[in-house]
């Protein structure tokens, strides 16, 4: 079997593009990979035309090392957050061309599931006024919908400091959340990369009452030392990784020991058997696997191919029951919360398990959208520019 092509599709929505990529071979089947861009999804297509060129074309799909490999060496340059998310949605749609192929879900290739059941979180639930009353009851509303955890980033578009009134204000809407959803439920709080060491220490000792599940980039992610430094002051969860694009740039954030979960994003990561690789080298140093997951349902697929086969995965993040949830549409046999559990099923189907529906997803024109975590009113998640 060779790949003969691919095909890129790109579904727009207010706030966010959602690249789909469809690697075709020569004996009819097909397999689906998904990415989500912030800002750079021409520029990923741009590299893909080339990398189909230079990489994919002619390859044997289930050769996944060895494609992966020379998409990342090949090019001699250093692989970066287009060219690792480039390979991700390549690896992805291979995985799903093997277990097609094999009639075997893609954990199956993976060492075996591990698990028939993976927990969730829950985000983008609160694009509403941003008041206690406003959160109390949308937060009201995610726990209706069967979810055991959520997330939030209370603190507007802070950034490197908040002062009294400002920190007041964020910790009132986390007063009102957690006592929404009562002392069970799991809150995780995003920080975003805001804050300086010493606003996020201090931070984290307002926050401690509320029990958060665990702080997520409570500082840049550049500087590790910096995020140890906020580590050694506080015993509450710190969370980070999102923005890390080669697993092997993670050694030095284990060596550190600053975090307790790591957030690798399967679409930006280089795909399922890196994140995996990532995830094995994580337990050794007794650290938990929480992906980002800010795409839609392929994306949120591929994770849970990690997570059935992944012993110390904690819980997978999802938006897609909150902001825009129609792009479901776009995908057959997209994966849904069981409201009993709050957990995501584990699928026994072939491959990853779903299907990219090209003409649904022709109503989703690209967008020129530009999401401002800096901005007023970010949280929000309205429409900026418009479809092209």
């Amino acid at each position: 079997m060779r790949i003969t092509r691919i095909s890129t599709h790109v579904v727009g929505t207010p706030w966010r593009n959602l690249t789909y990529v469809l690697v075709h071979t020569d004996e009819g089947l097909t397999g689906v990979g998904e990415t989500r861009m912030l800002g750079h999804t021409d520029a990923l297509l741009g590299y893909l035309r080339e990398a189909e060129a230079n990489h994919i074309a002619g390859s044997d799909p289930f050769a996944v090392e060895d494609l992966v490999r020379r998409m990342k060496y090949g090019d001699f340059g250093r692989a970066g957050e287009i060219v690792m998310s480039g390979i991700a949605v390549i690896e992805t749609a291979c995985w799903d061309i093997k277990g097609k192929a094999l009639g075997v879900p893609v954990w199956q290739l993976l060492g075996g599931r591990v698990t028939e059941r993976v927990p969730a979180y829950a985000n983008g639930w609160y694009t509403t006024e941003r008041t206690p009353e406003a959160y109390h009851e949308a937060a009201r509303a995610v726990v209706a919908r069967g979810y055991r955890a959520l997330k939030i980033d209370p603190f507007g578009a802070g950034r490197l400091e908040l002062d009294p009134a400002a920190s007041r204000y964020a910790i009132s809407l986390i007063e009102a959340v957690r006592d929404a959803i009562g002392p069970d439920t799991e809150l995780m709080v995003e920080m975003h990369g805001r804050f300086s060491p010493a606003t996020a220490i201090r931070l984290a000792r307002e926050l401690a009452p509320f029990r958060p599940a665990w702080l997520e980039e409570p500082v840049p992610p550049e500087n590790l030392k910096a995020l140890a430094k906020v580590a050694g002051k506080t015993d509450l969860p710190i969370a980070t990784g999102e923005r890390i694009h080669d697993r092997i740039e993670f050694r030095e954030l284990f060596e550190s020991q600053a975090a307790d979960v790591i957030q690798p994003d399967v679409g930006h990561i280089g795909g399922i058997l890196e994140a995996r690789k990532l995830a094995a080298t994580a337990e050794t140093h007794y650290v938990t696997v929480a992906p980002h997951n800010v795409g839609g349902s392929v994306l949120t697929a591929a994770s849970l191919q990690l997570a059935a086969c992944t012993p110390n995965f904690k819980v997978l993040e999802h938006f897609n029951d909150f902001a825009d949830a129609e792009i479901k549409n776009v995908v057959r046999g997209a994966p849904e919360i069981d409201p009993e559990t709050g957990c995501f099923p584990v699928s026994h189907a072939p491959g990853l398990g779903v299907e990219l529906d090209v003409d649904a997803a022709a109503a989703f024109p690209q967008q020129q959208a530009r999401f401002d975590l800096w901005a007023d009113g970010w949280e929000r998640r309205t429409p900026v520019g418009g479809s092209r």
